[in-house]
């Protein structure tokens, strides 16, 4: 990585995870891939009931398949013929995991959702979600970020699961209300009522979209 660049989001995120500190949750900072997973993995002990929503940032990193060798209970959706009894076992699990659609410098997090098991169980259940978020996530202000959500994130997301949204064929939001739309549910999170529940690692490379 070019160096200017590697400085600028170690300052970045430390303007980040102090915004994350003043609403109540957690954030910490890794340069690599190699150092988000070992940090996420001291992060989540041993034997924790694990699972997840979408997310492709926390497959970036190694973190599924890490939890899947290890001494972990990882509850895997995509492996279980009932999807709704996966759905519902996020709201009881130890730790949940996510990507972040985007966020602000000031630690505001925006995620978007169709089926809202996601943006749910962050919002209430699980005792801890942890967040895995390139540094391409974060945007100055709250408008900036709805915009990548809903024009970055949301397009590539619904060509990614082969839905038919204005989107998918424009790769902007048409503010549809298509039977395809993936964008039900717009969550903002701005405080956590439960000191330390979310953590977010932030991470200086781009992951996801």
């Amino acid at each position: 990585m070019n160096p200017a660049l590697e400085k600028r989001n170690e300052l970045l995120a430390q303007t980040v995870i102090r915004g994350l500190e003043s609403r109540n949750m957690k954030g910490f900072y890794a340069k690599t891939k190699a150092e988000a997973l070992d940090l996420a993995l001291s992060l989540i002990p041993e034997g924790s009931t694990v699972t997840m929503g979408g997310g492709v940032s926390v497959h970036e990193i190694g973190l599924v398949l890490a939890l899947k060798r290890g001494n972990w209970n990882f509850i895997d959706r995509d492996e279980m013929t009932d999807k709704r009894a996966a759905m519902l076992a996020a709201y009881d699990a130890d730790f949940f995991l996510s990507g972040i659609n985007a966020m602000t410098r000031d630690g505001v997090l925006v995620n978007i959702d169709g089926n809202a098991n996601r943006v749910s169980a962050i919002a209430q259940g699980p005792k801890n979600v942890l967040f895995i978020a390139g540094m391409n996530k974060v945007c100055g202000d709250l408008e900036h970020a709805m915009k990548r959500a809903r024009n970055v994130a949301a397009p590539v997301n619904a060509q990614r699961f082969g839905l038919s949204t204005p989107c998918a064929k424009t790769g902007a939001c048409m503010d549809c209300t298509v039977p395809d739309t993936i964008c039900c549910q717009i969550l903002t999170t701005r405080y956590s009522k439960h000191p330390g529940r979310i953590q977010v690692i932030l991470v200086g490379e781009d992951l996801g979209f």
